[in-house]
């Protein structure tokens, strides 16, 4: 239902599609057209002008990061509550780092064009360069360094297929 130019979490566009991006000297990059729509209509702004806010976060056990939407934050918490809840042991005592990995998120400002500044934290988390490859997993974006993702085992093959792809496409040697 949306509200106040807020959306909920069942109301949600789902990110799909992928593409490249520079990476300037100061982090700054833009969102790739194929996510930017989804995006701007899950995070709206208030005043009505184009951009919004994206949330940019370490991925958990990836070397990338995720990015998403403020409404997608009601999902994120639900999951890691029930998960903090799952990992009591007979000790009555829970494992805390499981929303410290979490809930690491960053809100940032996007404009009209997509373009928002990586935080220094994550993009360095994440080894993002002058590139970054982005990625729709329906409920988030994945942001990855391209030659850190041709690199990583176990990656969905598509996926890299697509970053080898704009890189090639760029110009851009792994």
């Amino acid at each position: 239902m949306r509200t106040e130019g807020r959306i909920g979490v069942s109301e949600r566009g789902e990110y799909q599609g992928s593409g490249l991006g520079l990476v300037d000297d100061k982090g700054r990059v833009a969102i790739p057209n194929a996510l930017r729509g989804t995006l701007a209509e899950n995070s709206p702004r208030a005043d009505g002008k184009d951009g919004g806010t994206i949330i940019i976060a370490a991925h958990e056990d990836a070397p990338c990061l995720v990015a998403y939407d403020p409404a997608y934050i009601a999902e994120l918490k639900r999951e890691l509550n029930e998960r903090v809840a799952l990992s009591r042991g007979p000790d009555g005592k829970v494992d805390h780092n499981i929303k410290r990995d979490g809930a690491n998120g960053e809100a940032v400002p996007f404009d009209g064009s997509g373009r928002f500044i990586m935080p220094g934290f994550p993009r360095f988390y994440a080894n993002i360069g002058a590139h970054a490859f982005f990625w729709g997993t329906l409920d988030y974006i994945e942001i990855w360094d391209p030659k850190t993702l041709v690199s990583t085992p176990g990656l969905a093959a598509r996926m890299v297929a697509a970053c080898r792809f704009y890189c090639q496409e760029k110009g851009i040697a792994l």
